[in-house]
């Protein structure tokens, strides 16, 4: 059975749909389970002002982005890799963490956000 707080964080979708104006976009997929993501940032004057993202993924995966798109608002992307090495530390990503057979999908977001975040360099 799946967390009911997990089911909360994947069905607030806030952040979900790409709007095709923003600075970056990258897309990942996870070659093992077939999880696909595609994630849009808004980068200005070195500040993410906004993350939008669609999936076509499970609910770990989901529940990741979302909490995500919400987390990296107004940060630094300069100091992008600390922030995410400290989201995974998260109260909440650590309840989409305990299942360790998922791990590949909750990581697929902050992946394909760093991707996303590399093409501003």
């Amino acid at each position: 059975m799946i967390n009911p707080q997990i089911i909360k964080f994947a069905t607030d979708t806030s952040n979900y749909g790409i709007k095709k104006n923003s600075n970056f976009i990258a897309t990942s997929k996870n070659k093992i389970c077939g999880d696909k993501i595609t994630v849009e940032v808004e980068i200005t004057k070195k500040i993410i002002k906004k993350m939008n993202y669609e999936t076509d993924s499970c609910i770990f995966c989901q529940a990741s982005a979302s909490l995500l798109s919400k987390s990296i608002k107004n940060k630094n992307k300069n100091s992008i890799l600390s922030f995410l090495s400290g989201l995974v530390r998260n109260k909440e990503f650590k309840k989409l963490l305990k299942n360790k057979e998922r791990i590949n999908c909750v990581m697929l977001p902050l992946q394909t956000l760093q991707k996303a975040i590399d093409k501003a360099k």
